[in-house]
C-alpha cells in the first residue's frame, strides 16, 4: 500500500491532491520532486506506479517479491537500489531482517519497504526540516535512507554483543544449553553478517560515480555512511571469530568433563572388579583350595576383596580420578 507520497520544491514540501498515479504528472508541472513511499505493495498495487514513473519490470519484480542482497543496478536514467534492514529483538535474542528498495530517477524517488525494521517517517521527517539538504535532489533521500538503515544496525551490534558476553559467562559457568545457544548466535551473526557485507560494496561504487549523481557535499555524507558500514562490517567479523573460540573452548571444557567422568566410572569399574574376580575364584569350590578348610578362610576372602578395593580406591584417588 503507499504510506505516503509528496512533491518537494525548492527543498519544501508542496501540497498535493489528486490521484496516485497523477503524481508524476503534477511533479513534472511544478518542476519538483515527487517521492512516494509503499509498504510490502502487490503486483497490481505497484504497477500503476511502475507505470508512472517508467521503472524496469526486473526491478519491479525484485521490488514486489522482495528477499534480495544490497544491491546497485542501472535500469536507463532510473537506479535500484536495494538495501537490508535489521532490528533486534530482545525478547527471543534474535535479528529480525526486512528490505527497502529505492528507485532514484532524475526527479523522483520510489521507495519500497519490506518488514518491521527501519521505518521510513522519520527520515521524511528530517529531510522535511532539513531544506538545504533536501535541495540537493533525489540523491539526498537515499542518503538519508541509507544513513538511516545502518544507524539502525548499531542496536543490533550491542545487542549481540550483550549475547556474547553472556554466552562466555555461561560456558565457564557450566550451563548445560549453552551449547544450543552458541549455535544459535552464530547462525543470527552469520545472517546479518550476510546482509550487510555487501552494502559496503554498493555504497563504494557510488562514491566513484558508478550511482545516482552526487554534489560534493553529498560525497562527504556518504563516505561518513560508507565509514560506519566499513566499522560494523568489521565488529561483525570479529563477533564471527569470538562466537568461534567460544565454541571451541566450550568443546573443550565438555571434552575434559566427559574425560573426567570416563576416568570415574573406569576407577569405579576396577574397584568393583577386584572383589568380584576374588569371589568368583573362591566360587569355584576347588576342593585342594586350602581355604576351603581354615577356619579363617571366609574372613580372609573378605578383608583380601576390602584390601584391594581400599588400595584402588587410595589409587584412583590421589591420580584425582575420584
Amino acid at each position: 500500500m503507499i504510506v505516503d507520497r509528496a512533491i518537494y520544491v525548492d527543498g519544501k514540501r508542496a501540497e498535493l491532491s489528486g490521484a496516485a498515479e497523477d503524481t508524476y504528472a503534477a511533479c513534472r508541472r511544478r518542476g519538483g520532486m515527487a517521492w512516494i513511499g509503499l509498504y510490502e505493495p502487490d503486483e497490481a498495487e505497484f504497477s500503476s506506479v511502475a507505470e508512472e514513473f517508467g521503472l524496469h519490470p526486473l526491478a519491479v519484480e525484485d521490488a514486489v517479491h522482495a528477499h534480495q542482497r544490497p544491491k546497485l543496478e542501472k535500469y536507463g536514467d532510473t537506479y535500484f537500489v536495494v538495501l537490508k534492514t535489521a532490528r533486534y529483538v530482545d525478547e527471543t535474542e534474535t535479528v529480525e531482517f526486512g528490505e527497502i528498495h529505492v528507485f532514484v530517477g532524475e526527479d523522483f524517488v520510489v521507495t519500497v519497504r519490506h518488514g518491521e525494521a527501519s521505518a521510513l517517517r522519520g527520515v521524511r521527517e528530517r529531510l522535511e526540516g532539513d531544506r538545504e539538504l533536501l535541495r540537493r535532489g533525489p540523491a539526498s533521500i537515499l542518503y538519508a535512507i541509507m544513513d538511516r538503515v545502518v544507524d539502525d544496525y548499531g542496536p543490533v551490534v550491542d545487542g549481540l554483543e550483550n549475547d556474547i558476553d553472556e554466552i562466555e559467562s555461561e560456558v565457564f559457568g557450566g550451563s548445560p544449553h549453552v551449547s544450543r545457544r552458541i549455535y544459535e548466535l552464530s547462525r543470527e551473526v552469520v545472517e546479518f553478517h550476510r546482509a550487510t557485507r555487501p552494502l559496503a560494496g554498493v555504497l563504494e561504487r557510488m562514491l566513484s560515480d558508478g550511482g545516482p549523481p552526487l554534489d560534493v557535499e553529498l560525497k562527504r555524507y556518504m563516505r561518513d555512511v560508507h565509514d560506519h558500514a566499513i566499522r560494523t562490517n568489521e565488529q561483525i567479523e570479529g563477533f564471527r571469530e569470538l562466537i568461534s573460540n567460544i565454541l571451541n573452548v566450550n568443546l573443550t571444557l565438555v571434552s575434559v568433563e566427559q574425560n573426567d567422568e570416563v576416568k570415574r566410572i573406569s576407577a569405579w569399574a576396577a574397584i568393583l572388579f577386584a572383589p568380584t574376580v576374588i569371589a568368583g575364584i573362591y566360587g569355584m569350590n576347588f576342593d585342594r583350595m586350602p581355604e576351603l578348610h581354615w577356619d579363617f578362610g571366609y574372613p580372609f576372602a573378605l578383608a583380601l576383596m576390602l584390601g584391594v578395593s581400599g588400595v584402588l580406591y587410595a589409587l584412583f584417588r590421589r591420580r584425582g580420578w575420584l
